[in-house]
């Protein structure tokens, strides 16, 4: 059966290899980027592959919130029904790493632009839906003044900590839906992936994308993350694990929504 799949940050690296795939098995993929040079190719490249698939594509600038919802509010305009979402774009390091709403690039594009865009998606999404968010290896505890952009961090710091605050807001959206939305995962796709990302952060060439994007398809598809919602998978290991301490703790998590939901209202009227 054809599925409805959204991927953000589909125009390069994992999110392209996964959009690859999920086109050549016949779903009707959304891409998401942010330039549209390389998304008006991207879409013409995979429609060209595609068998059976369709391809639709949608620009936005995840740093900026107001573009979240605009995206948010150009899919729901075209579909009532969404079946899958995967959060995949992100950020490591940038020359100016502070958005113009005042936020640290990595929280505005990994953490809080995710979770605006499926809140505002969820109601698309039928219980036997996915999200699928991309976490990482790297997990830091969450500086809460740095989620509201007050503080200042390196590139590492800073990313890990965004990885840890999606892991937990997945956690937490996944156990306030229960068995009334979609099934909620967070997934490292495989540490050191031949990604722009990791190419830029680390100089080295990194592994094959295709085992990140094979990862995401299973989380996407597979029965194997049907009943995983709230849970992490940890592809270094090929299984699901335990994520840091913080993102199993209600206390925290609890309150690193809160510290999203905060930031949201100080920016969308």
């Amino acid at each position: 059966m054809q599925k409805t799949i959204l991927i953000t940050g589909a125009t390069d690296g994992i999110g392209l290899e996964t959009a690859r795939m999920l086109v050549a098995a016949g779903h009707r993929v959304l891409l998401h980027g942010r330039s549209p040079a390389k998304l008006k190719n991207v879409e013409s490249t995979l429609s060209a592959i595609a068998d059976g698939g369709e391809v639709e594509s949608y620009l936005a600038d995840l740093s900026d919130m107001t573009d979240v919802e605009a995206l948010a509010k150009a899919v729901a305009a075209k579909h009532t029904n969404l079946d899958v979402l995967i959060n995949n774009a992100g950020v490591y390091s940038t020359p100016d790493p502070i958005t113009k709403d005042g936020l640290d690039v990595r929280f505005a594009v990994n953490t809080i632009a995710p979770y605006l865009l499926t809140k505002r998606l969820v109601p698309l999404m039928a219980s036997s839906g996915r999200v699928v968010n991309l976490s990482s290896a790297a997990q830091a505890p969450v500086h809460p003044e740095a989620l509201r952009g007050r503080v200042r961090m390196s590139d590492g710091m800073a990313y890990a900590q965004s990885k840890l605050a999606i892991t937990m807001w997945s956690r937490h959206m996944a156990l306030a839906l229960k068995d009334g939305g979609p099934a909620i995962i967070a997934v490292n796709p495989r540490s050191m992936l031949g990604s722009k990302m990791v190419k830029e952060a680390y100089g080295v060439a990194g592994g094959d994308l295709r085992i990140g994007a094979e990862i995401l398809y299973r989380a996407a598809l597979s029965d194997d993350f049907a009943a995983a919602s709230g849970r992490y998978f940890d592809n270094d290991i090929g299984q699901f694990a335990s994520p840091h301490p913080d993102a199993l703790n209600n206390e925290k998590c609890d309150a690193l929504v809160r510290g999203i939901e905060a930031v949201i209202a100080g920016i969308i009227q």
